[in-house]
């Protein structure tokens, strides 16, 4: 007998359909094979993919990405969020997700959506050739977490990076952040991460984990406005608290139906 399974694919981090990134949330009976899970995500060919089974009282959760699963997702578990609040109808204010990177809390906020994860303080670095070479102008400041942070001087330095994706492959890390203070909002960023499958994708809610931390200290407030400057665009609204960061988006439905399997 086939297996149907519901599928959804959200806008994350946008209130407008057709920009920020679009993730796609599978709600399963049980975990299947992890070879089916790729094949699935490599078959949607979004940034990610977002798999689901619910438990007692949690949602247990994983990302894949075209080529492979990820410990985190930022946009992905917004959309998962979306889903279960304004599609299955869940009637509190706040639910929790089972994930690789421990517990993730989100809670709604009228029509933001808050999820509480890991901060990933990065630290200084020196700056790889790979690096230079892929994003194809020196940054002021290399910082290093999960994730290769590149700092530069102005939001127009961000708008400007064409990279070279097959030099930015050899770097040694899932992906490549770049960023600068915002003009309109605190920072602005873009996310590079081609060895992931991703050569650039359009929102990244992980990404902020390192951010956040970094601007908070900088800029000295705690609260934060970021934008990250993809085609597609996306709207960040973010809080330094510690060991946990808040990253709040909006979202919005695109399509759903089924998997046949």
């Amino acid at each position: 007998m086939r297996m149907k399974i519901p599928y959804f694919q959200v806008d994350a981090f946008t209130k407008r359909r057709f920009g920020g990134n679009p993730a796609g949330v599978c709600l399963l009976q049980k975990w299947l094979p992890d070879a089916v899970l790729q094949n699935m995500a490599m078959e949607h060919n979004l940034s990610e993919t977002a798999f689901l089974v619910r438990g007692a009282s949690r949602w247990d959760l994983r990302w894949f990405t075209p080529q492979m699963e990820v410990d985190l997702c930022g946009h992905a578990t917004l959309a998962s969020a979306f889903v279960i609040f304004n599609c299955l109808k869940h009637a509190g204010k706040s639910l929790h997700f089972n994930s690789r990177s421990g517990l993730l809390p989100v809670a709604r906020q009228r029509d933001l959506l808050m999820l509480d994860f890991p901060s990933r303080t990065a630290t200084p670095s020196s700056a790889p050739k790979a690096l230079v070479a892929g994003l194809l102008r020196r940054p002021g400041e290399v910082y290093k977490a999960r994730d290769y942070m590149a700092v530069y001087e102005a939001e127009e330095d961000i708008v400007a990076l064409d990279p070279d994706m097959s030099s930015l492959m050899k770097v040694d890390s899932l992906g490549v952040i770049a960023t600068a203070p915002g003009k309109k909002c605190d920072f602005v960023s873009r996310f590079f991460a081609p060895r992931a499958g991703v050569p650039e994708d359009p929102v990244t809610g992980s990404a902020h984990c390192t951010l956040i931390p970094y601007w908070s200290k900088r800029l000295n407030k705690r609260k934060l406005h970021a934008l990250q400057l993809s085609k597609r665009g996306g709207e960040l609204f973010c809080q330094d608290r510690g060991e946990r960061v808040q990253i709040g988006g909006r979202a919005v439905l695109h399509l759903r139906g089924h998997i046949i399997l």
